[in-house]
């Protein structure tokens, strides 16, 4: 269906049809209701908890008010993401008879066959390519060289999308091609595991929510051991299950805490660094809930990350808050648990990391994290008192 222009170019249309949309804006709505309804009752609630004599009932009581708290923002997170879904939107932007032509010939040269293609504007500005295409009979064409292909013959880079398989079939199939960010990382990872332990208490990730966000995960289970092992991977798996589906990252943050806290005793405190990076922009921002401080190194210029709160678990209302910065390329991010701080102590000083790091001419992340590693344990004189990992992310322009 051709679409109306609207000053020259295409209005932009909403991804859902409209009764996919309408259904999904009045489910938002039902648990915006839901969650007035738990906010409503906690006036009521915290009035009784005043009046309340008995400690044990105060104490009960405020876990009460808390959970519905914890709950009523969790609804009301769902209907925001609800509404996010149904409001997206693209925008159709033409292509003419000759390029399509163009683009099946140059397709069909490479034993693949074209049936549709049509390229979207989506409202971040970022581009999407769909094609409908098979492979020929004994033909298997990786999406990767068609995606090559498609940059040349259109003067724009594409790469596949996230979720885009690896061949072109034989059946006709959609495949996806997205905007190719303006920078790549690389990354390395550097770790040692309490001389007295078998396990580290450190676990990390590093994970691609949706194309061009990168997220670095570090979290430091208290203490050492299974443990600690398991309460840190509960705070990364979860964070990744919640990113990929849809939450904000201070959402996500903000719903392990109450995971933990309502787990009681059964779930010890554990730490969280998390910095996202947006490949499009170069922005990275942070959120360090108790863990030691991270670093950017540019050249032999070092900035330090840092934030003075508690670990996940202590508190329902957490001190939060999003550094943020900009990248450039050569940049190297440092992420680290709090073994190294505390080797250093034995040394030293923490004091002397960011001249460290600094002075390191290393431009391989894995090498450079093996570098900081190793002088660390050096500072403590050959002795693992505490699990260590380090994490380095290295971003540049790609050409």
């Amino acid at each position: 269906m051709k679409k109306q222009l609207v000053n020259g170019e295409a209005p932009f249309d909403s991804v859902l049809p409209e009764y996919g949309k309408r259904k999904l804006l009045m489910y938002a709505d039902s648990f915006r209701d839901l969650a007035t309804t738990f906010s409503d009752m906690q006036s009521e609630e915290k009035e009784q908890t005043e009046n309340a004599d008995d400690r044990q009932e105060v104490l009960w009581r405020r876990r009460l008010v808390e959970n519905r708290d914890l709950m009523a923002g969790h609804l009301n997170e769902m209907a925001q993401i609800m509404t996010q879904v149904a409001q997206e939107s693209y925008k159709v932007i033409p292509m003419n008879e000759r390029k399509i032509k163009q683009l099946s010939h140059a397709l069909k040269e490479e034993d693949v066959l074209l049936k549709d293609v049509y390229m979207l504007e989506k409202e971040d500005r970022h581009k999407v390519l769909s094609l409908t295409m098979r492979a020929a009979k004994g033909a298997a064409p990786s999406v990767e060289e068609i995606g090559n292909l498609l940059s040349v013959l259109l003067n724009f880079r594409f790469i596949p999308a996230k979720n885009c398989p690896i061949f072109v079939s034989r059946d006709w199939n959609s495949y996806q091609y997205v905007e190719e960010p303006g920078f790549h990382i690389l990354t390395g990872v550097a770790r040692a595991v309490k001389e007295t332990e078998s396990i580290s208490g450190d676990n990390y990730a590093f994970v691609e929510v949706r194309e061009g966000i990168s997220t670095a995960i570090l979290s430091d289970g208290m203490g050492s051991g299974e443990k600690a092992c398991k309460d840190s991977e509960f705070v990364v798996d979860l964070i990744e299950k919640f990113l990929e589906a849809g939450f904000s990252k201070e959402t996500a943050v903000q719903m392990i805490n109450g995971s933990l806290i309502a787990g009681g005793e059964a779930q010890n405190m554990s730490t969280l660094d998390l910095c996202q990076i947006d490949l499009y922009t170069g922005v990275c921002e942070f959120i360090k809930i108790g863990s030691a401080p991270s670093y950017i190194k540019r050249e032999h210029l070092v900035d330090q990350i840092s934030a003075r709160n508690l670990p996940l678990g202590v508190f329902y209302e957490m001190d939060m808050e999003t550094t943020r910065r900009r990248l450039v390329d050569g940049d190297y991010i440092i992420m680290l648990s709090d073994g190294i701080l505390d080797a250093l102590s034995q040394g030293m000083g923490e004091e002397i990391l960011p001249e460290v790091i600094g002075k390191a001419e290393l431009k391989n992340p894995g090498e450079m994290a093996n570098y900081i590693l190793n002088f660390c344990i050096h500072q403590s004189r050959g002795r693992i008192r505490d699990d260590m990992t380090v994490m380095v992310t290295g971003i540049w322009e790609n050409l």
